[in-house]
């Protein structure tokens, strides 16, 4: 990792604990910003000295990859507020004649506007169409400035619910393995070597539900998520039998 990164990460640390003091001592909810995975991983690294405020995760939707931290509780402060997480739908003025959309066609559009990247969720890509979750204060922002994506002209609409989109569920698959060591399940879901699997270890690519596993050799335990920068991200539902030659079927689910 580049030094700037690891500068910056040492940074989101210390925000982290400013957030944690200001909502215990000021009995206010204090929020982060939208957090990736390595931001994430420098968060659970720091939250035995943060679980003293209280916190909360959310990203807008279930098992979303982005995320806020909110620091404070109902039971200690004696009010709710809501995370400052908002949806927008991002759609084509005329759809007869719009561009098929990608992850980063969007994502590249909302950077042109010069808008941070923590400022921004989980993207959602449709059939020509969009919506992202982003936080609340940029949402005007958006529906006013962002009218075209690549060369598509489009509307954006703060949005309550997603409609007419599903996004692919994870894929029920099974596998033989040797173990459950991690670097044999990666390599096995994403048709990889050993060694290349283990590579990616040491490239810091490997987040297990949301923390930096360094360690390719440890075992998996059913209910984790599996996430690899550049790849995807699986879940291992755990063993299901052990064969007459000493492998072991595994249950999986694979984001494609």
């Amino acid at each position: 990792m580049a030094a700037q990164d690891e500068k910056d990460l040492l940074q989101l640390k210390k925000r982290f604990q400013d957030l944690a003091r200001r909502s215990y001592e000021q009995n206010t909810f204090t929020f982060s910003p939208m957090l990736g995975l390595a931001e994430q991983n420098v968060f659970w690294e720091a939250e035995p000295a943060l679980r003293y405020a209280g916190y909360s995760i959310n990203g807008g939707r279930e098992n979303a990859e982005r995320v806020m931290i909110r620091f404070g509780n109902e039971r200690d402060l004696g009010y709710e507020e809501p995370f400052p997480i908002s949806l927008v739908h991002i759609r084509p003025l005329m759809a007869k004649f719009a561009d098929d959309f990608t992850h980063r066609d969007f994502l590249g559009a909302l950077m042109n506007l010069g808008i941070e990247r923590d400022l921004l969720g989980d993207i959602l890509v449709g059939e020509r169409q969009g919506y992202l979750f982003c936080q609340t204060s940029i949402v005007d922002f958006l529906c006013r400035e962002l009218t075209q994506v690549k060369h598509t002209t489009v509307i954006c609409e703060a949005a309550q619910t997603i409609a007419e989109y599903q996004e692919n569920p994870p894929v029920p698959e099974t596998a033989l393995v040797a173990s459950t060591r991690l670097d044999a399940l990666i390599a096995q879901v994403y048709h990889l070597s050993r060694g290349d699997s283990a590579q990616l270890f040491r490239q810091k690519r490997v987040f297990v539900s949301g923390r930096l596993c360094e360690n390719n050799s440890r075992d998996c335990k059913p209910g984790e998520v599996i996430s690899v920068r550049g790849f995807g991200r699986f879940y291992f539902d755990g063993i299901d039998h052990t064969t007459k030659k000493g492998k072991q079927s595994v249950n999986l689910r694979v984001c494609r």
